[in-house]
């Protein structure tokens, strides 16, 4: 482990200078990592395991799309691709990727085969975090471990064909073998994780859905929308307020952003847009940190847990998701959207 200062503060993490990928092959060299779920983070992170070298299964329903998806992938029924029992039973890492709702549904099929020494990793703390309410409770003879990509499967897949890695968290919430960390240390670097920071399941789980709630999908399309609705009623054409909303966000401004920090996106932009920027910012804080706050403490007593399991429960669950979805996706903004992007240079 490295000590590396952020802001000021010192944090342990880990990289690939100091544990490369030959070191993370060494350590799981007798391992069989069972990724059971094939959804939103499955096919990110059992294809880089595989294309790195580790021995790796998919574990997921026969029949389904993601089953016919992961065949299209490469993996082979009876070989690489197996049935959840089955995979779970071949394995000594369960990759317990399938969605929270799915996870509470599938774990009474699962504990069976969680025997002594074998590991139980998650990509999300939820279902360990508010095991109380998930019912997942994990035997005390196995450990317990946490690799928690900063994005999407798809931009973890992404970024490692890329040649780049996309950072993680880390965290041990049970270490039944006294290789708990050796493994989930060889786990992040195997599934393409630029570096990895410690964190504990609690936390990575409150700052999670603080995150997905807050400024990377919910307060995002919030403000997003609130400024879009601004211009078009003041007679800004939809095509034009599209643009200063979001196409600069995303096309211009939001990779300088990634490539050297806000301050250095400021600084590339015209004075008149910095003097805006430095008014303005004080304003939007005070108005939404309130609403932040009102949203951490949600997630930390546990409402936010709730209504996802109430919901995510509900048999027409996915029908009334749709719509919801449905009702976004046609909406002036993101239909204008869809224009735009078709008129970018690189789609004609």
């Amino acid at each position: 482990m490295a000590e590396m200062i952020f802001g000021g503060v010192a944090e342990q993490v880990a990289t690939r200078e100091e544990f490369p990928l030959e070191k993370a092959r060494e350590v799981l060299k007798d391992e069989t990592i069972a990724v059971i779920g094939y959804g939103v983070q499955g096919p990110g992170q059992a294809l880089n395991l595989r294309d790195n070298g580790f021995n790796v299964i998919v574990g997921q329903r026969k029949g389904g799309k993601t089953w016919d998806k992961a065949i299209a992938d490469g993996w082979v029924p009876g070989e690489t691709l197996f049935e959840i029992e089955e995979a779970a039973e071949k394995g000594t890492i369960i990759q317990y990727l399938l969605s929270d709702a799915a996870q509470i549904e599938v774990w009474p099929r699962i504990k069976p085969y969680l025997t002594a020494g074998k590991a139980l990793y998650f990509s999300h703390g939820f279902g360990i975090t508010y095991k109380e309410r998930t019912g997942i409770i994990p035997p005390a003879d196995v450990d317990v471990i946490l690799v928690a990509p900063k994005g999407s499967g798809t931009s973890l897949r992404r970024m490692f064909l890329e040649g780049r890695g996309l950072n993680s968290s880390y965290a041990i919430f049970q270490d039944a073998t006294g290789r708990a960390k050796d493994r989930v240390i060889a786990l992040g670097i195997g599934v393409g994780s630029g570096y990895l920071f410690e964190t504990d399941f609690k936390r990575e789980v409150y700052s999670d859905l603080t995150g997905e709630r807050g400024t990377l999908m919910g307060a995002i399309q919030g403000i997003l929308q609130a400024q879009y609705e601004v211009l078009r009623e003041n007679g800004h054409s939809p095509s034009e307020a599209f643009n200063e909303t979001v196409e600069e966000l995303t096309q211009s401004l939001m990779p300088l952003f990634a490539e050297n920090g806000m301050d250095w996106m400021y600084a590339n932009c015209s004075t008149t847009a910095q003097r805006g920027a430095l008014d303005w910012m004080g304003p939007f804080h005070d108005a939404t940190k309130p609403v932040f706050e009102k949203l951490y403490k949600k997630v930390a007593n546990g409402n936010e847990a709730q209504r996802s399991i109430d919901t995510n429960s509900q048999p027409d669950y996915r029908e009334k998701l749709e719509e919801e979805l449905k009702a976004l996706r046609e909406s002036e903004m993101w239909r204008t959207g869809e224009t735009v992007r078709k008129l970018r240079p690189e789609n004609n």
